[in-house]
């Protein structure tokens, strides 16, 4: 190839330079680039290390430069034919990856790039290269990540469904004197949970473990309309005497309401002959209201406790059961300060 000398004319120069900064193209920036750097007398090698490409890169690009003008620079994908990534493909593509590889014939359970390849295909007629489908994948939002086990409710989708709206109700109609709360427990582990982090190349950050497992248990109470928390602990173990601490210090934080609505799951130390009977012995002021098995989407103190691991227990550091502890107790009392805080400006 012939080596091409380019003399650009002043209105050329600033056609280039105004494309090269309006385009939302990064490779026609680049190219614009290419073609003014050279413009100036620079030699190929330099001109490739300083946009990050390589010299045979820079004489293909000057070669249509020179036979084309500013069109030569354009992106010609536009005209091999029609796109295959259209709407159609990408909703198709969304369906596909939200099931299976055996719900398509596939004994695979998890899926590859080549495997969606071949199921588009079959589906859509439509071929592209598994480096294209990282593209598709990346339109439609897809991520590779780490599926989240969970257990099915047993009860039918109208039981659910009408336990759920009963409980829905009882929010919704709350009295001035009445006050509802979501409740659940957290184990606070002194083995830290193990978690994602950032990590430079070619090291990977350790997390020393104490060996031997201790536990803490810390029963909450989150007031559906402050986004307060209420909350008390127990070592060792998580049982009815944990509960009915629980509903005490609800009783003590709430001697205005008349009437409190705890939402809660069916784990046994909540329906105990025991906690049944504190339950009673507080004269109706406060009604259990048991969400369906299996379903703690519908319980947002799950919320709390995701934020609680994210920010104190995983990957710590805590040498103690009594300073993971007050970290834990931290975290809480600034979560209610913020929301106590964020309560004051809107009102």
């Amino acid at each position: 190839m012939r080596k091409i000398v380019i003399c650009l004319e002043h209105r050329v120069k600033i056609a280039l330079r105004r494309l090269r900064r309006d385009t939302s193209d990064k490779g026609l920036a680049m190219r614009c680039q290419v073609v003014l750097l050279v413009a100036k007398g620079r030699s190929r090698p330099l001109v490739a290390d300083a946009v990050g490409c390589s010299v045979s890169w820079v004489n293909r690009v000057i070669a249509r430069f020179d036979q084309y003008g500013i069109a030569g620079l354009m992106d010609r994908r536009e005209d091999n034919g029609q796109e295959k990534l259209d709407e159609y493909y990408l909703a198709t593509l969304y369906d596909v990856v939200d099931g299976c590889p055996q719900a398509y014939g596939y004994p695979r359970p998890t899926w590859t790039r080549e495997l969606l390849v071949k199921v588009m295909i079959r589906l859509t007629g439509v071929r592209v290269h598994p480096a294209t489908m990282s593209r598709a994948l990346a339109r439609i939002g897809a991520r590779l990540g780490r599926p989240r086990p969970r257990v099915g409710c047993p009860w039918s989708e109208r039981e659910k469904n009408k336990r759920l709206a009963e409980i829905g109700d009882v929010l919704d109609t709350l009295g001035p004197h009445e006050v509802a709360v979501y409740l659940d427990e957290v184990d606070i582990h002194l083995n830290p949970k193990i978690g994602p982090d950032w990590m430079n190349k070619g090291k990977q950050k350790e997390v020393m473990t104490p060996g031997q497992n201790v536990k803490n248990y810390v029963c909450g109470a989150l007031d559906v309309q402050t986004g307060q928390l209420t909350w008390v602990q127990q070592p060792f173990s998580k049982n009815s005497f944990l509960f009915i601490a629980m509903l005490r210090k609800l009783a003590e934080t709430y001697s205005w309401a008349r009437k409190i609505h705890i939402v809660l799951d069916n784990y046994k130390i909540h329906a105990s002959k025991i906690s049944l009977a504190a339950v009673a012995a507080y004269g109706g002021k406060i009604v259990l209201h048991f969400l369906p098995p299996y379903c703690p989407d519908h319980n947002k103190i799950e919320r709390v406790w995701l934020d609680l691991h994210a920010n104190v227990t995983r990957n710590h550091r805590c040498r103690d059961m009594n300073e993971l502890m007050k970290e834990v107790i931290k975290y809480i009392n600034s979560r209610n300060c913020r929301k106590a805080n964020k309560k004051r400006k809107v009102a």
